[in-house]
């Protein structure tokens, strides 16, 4: 039996953003767990979010708002991946996401949201349980 690669995540944070404690603690809790994580770093547009997901080859998209504007972002950059042909990730978001907000999020493509106070480890499990088959 052949070892099974490791789950790649790409963890972004969209738009002007300037806050990222919480997503450096949800990347490390992801590497910890074992996963293979990159992490773009503040301030990047929707385009270069997608990019990064197809030079990265990854598995899994976790994207973090905490500036308001997950509203215009998160569903941007779902375009932007159906637009390039990416549709076998998984696309996860975390911030503070008013409860109004995340059916419209949820419809875009985002397959869970996670809010602050969350267990990094129900993000882990989250994921475990729930990305689409890999080779």
């Amino acid at each position: 039996m052949g070892q099974r690669r490791k789950i790649r995540v790409l963890v972004a944070k969209p738009g002007l953003d300037g806050h990222d404690r919480g997503a450096k603690v949800v990347a490390r809790a992801l590497r910890d767990a074992g996963m293979e994580v990159i992490y773009t770093g503040l301030r990047q547009s929707p385009e270069q979010i997608v990019n990064a997901v197809i030079q990265e080859d990854v598995d899994v998209l976790c994207l973090s708002s905490l500036s308001g504007a997950h509203d215009y972002h998160f569903p941007k950059v779902m375009e932007l991946l159906r637009e390039n042909g990416v549709e076998d990730i998984l696309v996860l978001g975390g911030g503070v996401i008013p409860d109004e907000d995340i059916p419209k999020l949820k419809d875009a493509g985002i397959a869970e949201i996670f809010g602050p106070g969350t267990f990094t480890e129900d993000i882990v499990h989250y994921i475990q349980e729930h990305l689409p088959s890999r080779d």
